[in-house]
C-alpha cells in the first residue's frame, strides 16, 4: 500500500500521555492525542515501526473511510462499495468488531453482521467466492466505530493485541498486561540506569518490560506475525529490513540492576521462564522473598515499581492489609531517596501503606479501575 494514510494507535484508559510520548519519540507525523489513543499520519512503513516500537499501544488501526451512517442501508452500501481486494482475498478470512455510541444504529452485533454481509456480498458478486468469518485467527480484522451517526471504517494492522508480545510463557495468578506494565515503568519516570526493584514480581512482567526499555529493544520483535503481514501486497523483504534496523538499535546496559522477588516460589519459577524466553537471563535477578521483610541494598537509590495483590483479584482485602502495612513501614523507614510506583486496586490497601503519594494516575487493569501511586520517599 503506497501513499500516506491516517492511523490510530489505541491504548487502555489513562495511558494516552505515555503513548503520545512514545509516538513523538518515533517521529510519527501529525500526532494528535485523543481519548483512547493517538492519531498519526504516515506510510505503511510508519505503521510497521509503530507496531514494532510502541510499548503501550494495543492496536494500530488504518483508517479507510469516514461517512454518515444514519441507517443500516447507508452503512451496508458504503462498506460494499469499498475495494477490499488490497486487504483480503476471496478465499481469505475476516472478522468485524463494532462499537457504537449516541447513534441511530445502536446495536454493535447487528452492525457487525451488516458489515460482514457487505464485504461478503461484494466478493461474491465479483468473484463468485466470498471470504469466510474466522473469529479466532482471521486474515483481516475490520473495525467500525460509530459516534453520533458518523462511522469510521478501519482495518487493524496489528492482528492480535500488541500486549501479546510473544515472550510470555506463564501468565501467573493475576497477570498484568505487558502494555500496562510498560506504561507503569514509563509513568514512574525511571531513568533506565538506576536499580529497579519489584518486591511483588509475580511472573515478572514489570521486570521484563523494564529490561526491554533499558535495552532499547523493540517489543514487537518477539511477535511471530502482525496483521498486515497477511494482506495481499505485503512486502516481506522490506519488512525484514525494518526489523533488522530495529535490532540494530538494541543496546546492552552496562551495570544495570533489575531485581524481582516474590513470596511464592512457584511465581519465581514462572518469572525465570519468562525472563529466559525474553532473552534476558543474566540481566534480571530473581529471588524468593517476602515483601514484608523488604530492605534496601546498601548504596542504592532505586525505583520500586510494583503491582502488589489486591482483594478483587486474589483474595480478601482484610487479609492483605497487614502485608501493605508492613511493606509500607519497610519502605518509609529504610528507603529514603527511593522512588515508588505502586499500582493499587483498592483504596483501603493504598491507605495501609502509610505513604502519601505525590501523584495519582487513574488506570485500568483488565476490568478493574486502579490508581498508580507515585511518590518520592523522603
Amino acid at each position: 500500500m503506497r501513499g500516506r494514510h491516517i492511523f490510530f494507535a489505541t491504548c487502555a484508559p489513562g495511558i494516552e500521555p505515555v503513548l503520545h510520548a512514545e509516538a513523538k519519540a518515533l517521529r510519527l507525523a501529525k500526532l494528535e492525542r485523543q481519548v483512547g489513543g493517538v492519531r498519526f499520519e504516515g506510510t505503511m512503513e510508519d505503521a510497521w515501526r509503530a507496531n514494532l516500537w510502541l510499548r503501550t499501544a494495543v492496536r494500530v488501526l488504518l483508517r479507510l473511510e469516514r461517512f454518515e451512517a444514519l441507517d443500516e442501508n447507508a452503512l451496508y452500501e458504503r462498506v460494499k462499495a469499498f475495494d477490499w481486494a488490497g486487504f483480503v482475498g476471496p478465499e481469505g478470512t475476516f472478522v468485524v468488531d463494532a462499537q457504537t455510541r449516541d447513534s441511530e444504529l445502536n446495536h454493535s452485533r447487528y452492525i457487525e453482521q451488516r458489515v460482514k454481509d457487505a464485504v461478503a456480498d461484494r466478493f461474491r458478486e465479483r468473484t463468485g467466492v466470498r471470504p469466510s468469518v474466522d473469529r479466532t485467527d482471521p486474515d483481516l480484522r475490520i473495525h467500525v466505530h460509530i459516534f453520533r451517526n458518523r462511522a469510521t471504517l478501519s482495518v487493524d494492522t496489528s492482528g492480535d493485541s500488541l500486549h501479546k508480545r510473544g515472550w510470555r510463557r506463564h501468565q501467573g495468578r493475576a497477570p498484568l498486561a505487558e502494555t500496562l506494565a510498560a506504561a507503569i515503568v514509563r509513568f514512574s519516570r525511571w531513568d533506565g540506569r538506576a536499580p529497579l526493584v519489584d518486591p511483588f514480581c509475580g511472573s515478572g512482567t514489570i521486570l521484563v518490560e523494564a529490561a526491554l526499555i533499558a535495552a532499547n529493544s523493540a517489543p514487537g520483535l518477539f511477535r511471530q506475525q502482525f496483521g498486515f503481514e497477511r494482506w495481499p501486497g505485503h512486502e516481506p523483504a522490506a519488512f525484514a529490513r525494518a526489523k533488522d534496523a530495529a535490532r540494530a538499535l538494541e543496546r546492552v546496559p552496562g551495570k544495570l540492576q533489575i531485581v524481582g522477588s516474590d513470596v511464592d516460589p512457584a511465581r519465581i519459577e514462572e518469572a525465570r521462564e519468562n525472563v529466559a524466553a525474553a532473552g534476558l537471563e543474566g540481566r534480571i535477578e530473581l529471588q524468593e522473598a517476602d515483601a514484608r521483610d523488604f530492605a534496601p541494598r546498601p548504596g542504592w537509590n532505586a525505583w520500586i515499581v510494583t503491582n502488589p495483590p489486591y482483594g478483587e483479584r486474589v483474595g480478601a482485602v482484610a487479609r492483605l492489609v497487614p502485608v501493605y502495612q508492613r511493606f509500607g513501614e519497610r519502605v518509609r523507614t529504610g528507603c529514603g531517596g527511593y522512588h515508588l510506583a505502586l499500582l493499587s486496586g483498592e483504596e483501603t490497601l493504598a491507605r495501609a501503606l502509610g505513604i502519601a503519594p505525590d501523584e495519582r494516575v487513574a488506570l485500568v487493569n483488565g476490568a478493574l479501575e486502579c490508581e498508580l501511586l507515585l511518590a518520592a520517599v523522603p
